[in-house]
């Protein structure tokens, strides 16, 4: 189980903003809560974004000020992935509710596109583990909030410091993206 410690990072809290020398282009497939979320800090701090939904009306988490690209289709069709620009992007993010499609579209991204940096949500901790061994960066959500959660059913000195952290985090993230 990923520890809350190991989430955070020792001692620190997850950074805002990532530093990069150059706009990165960045393809994020899902645009529910995280996906628009991470679509609209990612622009806001001038990244070249382009969100993949298979709803229009998912879009409308974006807001008005978003600056990226929308295209309406899955992440599993060519023709989307083409449409989003994949064979030029930096990074692929695969955030929708399903394991599967999260899955297969960060496996297309990394073996049919050759994307350098693949990141997807999985529920699964077991499929999430054995995705990371293959080269594709998860994020087991299932995991990460029961450690932060068994650290804070102890209390212990840190548990009470990371949930300050994340509190803080709660208050502050949705003012910096609007």
């Amino acid at each position: 189980m990923l520890s809350a410690e190991r989430f955070l990072g020792v001692g620190g809290f997850l950074p805002m903003s990532l530093s990069t020398a150059s706009p990165l282009k960045v393809v994020i497939l899902g645009c529910g809560r995280v996906g628009s979320t991470l679509a609209k800090q990612l622009s806001q701090e001038g990244h070249h974004v382009t969100v993949i939904d298979l709803t229009s009306d998912s879009f409308r988490r974006l807001g008005t000020k978003f600056k990226g690209q929308r295209v309406v289709g899955t992440g599993l069709d060519r023709d989307t992935m083409d449409k989003a620009g994949i064979a030029k992007a930096d990074v692929f993010i695969a955030v929708t509710q399903g394991d599967n499609t999260n899955i297969m579209a960060a496996q297309i991204a990394k073996q049919v596109f050759a994307i350098p940096r693949v990141h997807a949500r999985i529920y699964d901790p077991i499929r999430s583990q054995a995705y990371r061994e293959m080269g594709i960066m998860t994020l087991c959500t299932t995991t990460i909030a029961a450690g932060v959660l068994h650290a804070a059913v102890l209390q212990t000195e840190e548990s009470i410091k990371w949930q300050e952290r994340l509190e803080s985090w709660d208050i502050d993230y949705p003012a910096q993206i609007g």
